[in-house]
């Protein structure tokens, strides 16, 4: 397939780009940056876009984004800034919100005007979606939260919806991705490995995770299978506390996994973003079965392993 891919260049797209090379599709990669990922095969070539297509002029006619989006079959779009990563300042909350919707409404008014527009349109969103809960548990069919991030999530969500009738919609929830070289996994891993670690918080929130490696299929099987459409929760099958997440771990690195971080002090640090780490949700999948999907690491304690000697 000839697909485009937005915001493919962060955590997820570091081994998304090269797996989906490897399977041979031909891609082209539109990011703010200059060409960061290398082409692990020549033959199957990459186009790298350095255009930011939260901004209408990148969708320009004649541009080359909106040529790429012509040719293509299929989009990925996954552009976002981080959610958890700063403190939500009014500038920051309207760059999460601008970097998502108006990408995504920029693409698919970008698709409505084709003759023949891409047949596939992988979207992604988060679980964040379902809003925040000690202890309910979330499906595809749950409806939405009212907090923030639910409400930034539904308008994402809506966007996408947007498309053309003859293209494929499949919005991914995405939980919280499991990888050494970004995301939460990566920022607690220099903590742990130095005998500091420990749950975040009290300790009793959910985390709802997937392995970066499950993702990426995932999102290559939606691409290239026309059973997936609608809704899927991008989760592995068991979320857990956030404290048996610190001590499944320390016990992948051999370290102890005692000492919480206090949620004001996140608090300080994030402000409403703190949020998304100190509250968390249960989400699980009710579809991922009967779409055959199966999981390279469904168990916490092996994606761990992977992750963390990867």
């Amino acid at each position: 397939m000839r697909l485009l891919l937005l915001g493919c260049t962060g955590l997820v797209g570091r081994e998304l780009i090269p797996m989906l090379q490897a399977a041979g599709h031909d891609l082209t990669v539109v990011s703010r940056r200059p060409q960061a990922v290398a082409c692990p095969s020549p033959a199957q070539p990459l186009t790298w876009l350095q255009l930011d297509p939260a901004q209408a002029e990148a969708w320009a006619p004649e541009g080359p984004l909106h040529q790429a989006l012509a040719a293509a079959d299929g989009v990925v779009n996954l552009a976002g800034e981080p959610i958890a990563e700063q403190r939500w300042t009014p500038a920051h909350v309207q760059l999460l919100e601008d970097s998502r919707l108006h990408t995504t409404r920029h693409c698919v008014a970008a698709m409505a005007g084709l003759d023949t527009p891409p047949s596939v349109l992988v979207n992604a969103s988060a679980v964040g979606f379902y809003g925040t809960a000690a202890d309910a548990c979330f499906l595809e069919s749950s409806g939405a939260g009212a907090d923030r991030l639910a409400q930034l999530c539904t308008a994402w969500e809506e966007a996408a919806a947007g498309k053309p009738a003859a293209t494929r919609l499949v919005v991914v929830r995405i939980g919280i991705v499991l990888a050494p070289d970004g995301g939460a996994l990566g920022k607690m891993l220099p903590v742990f490995r130095a005998g500091f670690g420990g749950p975040i918080g009290d300790g009793r929130q959910w985390m709802s995770w997937i392995h970066r490696t499950d993702l990426c299929r995932l999102i290559a099987a939606a691409l290239e299978d026309p059973a997936w459409t609608g809704v899927v929760n991008g989760v592995a099958p068991e979320p857990v506390r956030m404290g048996a997440f610190a001590t499944a771990l320390g016990r992948s690195l051999g370290r102890p996994s005692l000492l919480p971080v206090p949620g004001p002090v996140l608090q300080l640090l994030l402000g409403d973003g703190a949020r998304v780490v100190l509250k968390g949700q249960q989400v699980r999948s009710e579809r991922l079965d009967g779409l055959g999907f199966t999981f390279r690491y469904p168990d916490l304690p092996a994606a761990l392993d992977a992750a963390t000697r990867s």
